[in-house]
């Protein structure tokens, strides 16, 4: 375990024991835990700037590098063996939400705990919640009190042809693994100059990814658009955040989304002229959605706490 900045890094075995790159945001005295899922092709790095105000609001966050990504999957001196980027499934990036949604109930016992993910990271918690088959188990997805979704995966702005995405579902059944060209275009990512440049420099993002990853993420957003949707739970409380001029994921599709899921208590914020990074664009929006959603989960903390929650355990999984 390492300190660096106002996260502490740690290296921590999943379920499967694949090593993943984690980092914990943490509040002296939280009120509450975030679990963080990041999007396709990218790291939790990226989010420093904005993860670092939730420890001020008495919220800490948990992030890591989601299995196929980042460091999980490029760290030469850290990575699992078998561990290559893009070697991942939907299947397993949910038991790994489920997995770190228990680590975190037991290092923050009483501690009420949220789940948050961004683009393929956003339609994965959204996912987690509405299959019917494992995983995860009806236990884990009572560890969350709420969800917050950013920019969610849900369909493509621009979606392949159907014969394309028929022919990829085909080939990942023999060659999973097999990487392709997956690039959104920087262009796409924001407005925000720096960030771009950043983007374009930065060693742990690839513009390609594997057939097994593209075709489930695309086929799981679509899932939850046509059928899955109905199995959300009634008394989960949902935030819903996008940009209007969102080229990479579809904000129509994220509205439809609202419009269908049976959630009692719902809310989707459209961040007008915003692309597809919230977090990197210019003009304040960052701080914006950063105390949007942090003065969400305020609203929605339990109106009963433990007399002193938030204390880490001192055994960990």
């Amino acid at each position: 375990m390492t300190s660096m900045h106002e996260f502490v890094e740690e290296w921590l075995p999943g379920y499967d024991g694949t090593q993943f790159y984690t980092r914990t945001y943490a509040a002296t005295f939280p009120k509450a835990v975030v679990l963080f899922m990041h999007g396709f092709a990218e790291h939790v790095g990226r989010y420093e700037h904005a993860h670092v105000q939730y420890p001020a609001r008495h919220i800490t966050l948990f992030a890591f590098d989601v299995r196929g990504y980042g460091r999980t999957a490029l760290d030469t001196e850290h990575k699992s063996r078998d561990m290559a980027y893009s070697k991942t499934s939907w299947d397993a990036q949910l038991r790994d939400i489920e997995f770190f949604g228990h680590h975190l109930a037991q290092t923050y016992p009483g501690t009420p705990l949220y789940l948050m993910g961004h683009s393929a990271g956003g339609a994965a918690v959204l996912t987690y919640f509405t299959r019917s088959s494992a995983p995860p188990s009806p236990e884990g997805t009572r560890l969350f009190k709420a969800v917050i979704a950013s920019s969610p995966c849900i369909t493509l702005t621009h979606p392949k042809p159907r014969i394309v995405r028929w022919a990829g579902s085909k080939l990942a059944l023999l060659r999973p693994w097999q990487l392709i060209p997956a690039d959104v275009g920087i262009e796409n990512i924001t407005r925000n100059q720096a960030s771009r440049d950043a983007y374009a420099k930065d060693p742990l993002i690839k513009k390609t990814g594997s057939l097994r990853a593209l075709d489930d993420m695309l086929t799981g957003g679509e899932k939850l658009l046509t059928d899955d949707y109905a199995k959300w739970p009634k008394d989960l409380p949902l935030l819903i955040v996008h940009g209007t001029a969102d080229q990479v994921t579809s904000c129509d599709a994220s509205k439809q989304f609202f419009e269908k899921v049976p959630a009692l208590d719902k809310k989707i914020s459209l961040y007008e002229g915003g692309y597809h990074e919230l977090v990197q664009e210019p003009d304040g929006i960052p701080d914006r959605l950063v105390n949007e959603c942090i003065s969400w989960i305020e609203t929605h903390l339990p109106a009963k706490s433990p007399s002193a929650p938030g204390t880490p355990a001192e055994a960990k999984l």
